[in-house]
């Protein structure tokens, strides 16, 4: 073999290595990195980091299928759109006949003509219908007399 083309066989051969070398470096340092967003869990820090080091591509590979699908922002971003989704559902009200989402300011549903709400007669802010004083100002309404209704008799 020329003299020439073995000096080119082994500066090829160097920088190959160190390219190698720099992936493998640079694969460890992103896999730390991206467990890091993932999980909190030291040891699982340390052997998914381990796995890259010690098996190289097929360590990696066997990170990708293992790794946790989500990051640690995206759980706690997933989890926010969650809990607004629930606070919302549980503040829209139903009217208690149709079962037509209403407004929480609506005294009367507008399908049905169902009374939702009342007012106060004293503040004039909306009570519930099951409430017997106001919450707002502490006003109990007079009780309301029920008309008797007077008996049929047979003569």
């Amino acid at each position: 073999m020329p003299e020439g083309l073995e000096t080119i066989l082994q500066i090829a051969l160097a920088l190959i290595g160190a390219y190698l070398t720099a992936l493998w470096f640079c694969l460890i340092v992103w896999t730390f990195r991206d467990i890091h967003k993932r999980t909190r869990d030291v040891i699982v820090q340390v052997l998914a980091t381990l796995l890259v080091l010690v098996f190289n591509i097929p360590g990696l590979v066997l990170y990708l299928i293992l790794r946790p699908p989500e990051t640690l922002d995206e759980h706690y971003e997933r989890a926010l759109e969650e809990e607004a989704l629930l606070e919302e559902i549980r503040v829209r009200e139903a009217c208690p006949t149709c079962k037509t989402h209403t407004e929480p300011t609506f005294l009367v549903c507008p399908m049905c003509a169902t009374q939702l709400k009342r007012r106060c007669l004293s503040c004039n802010e909306l009570l519930q219908i099951g409430w017997k004083l106001c919450a707002y100002c502490g006003y109990q309404e007079p009780a309301r007399e029920v008309a008797a209704t007077p008996v049929a008799t047979r003569d």
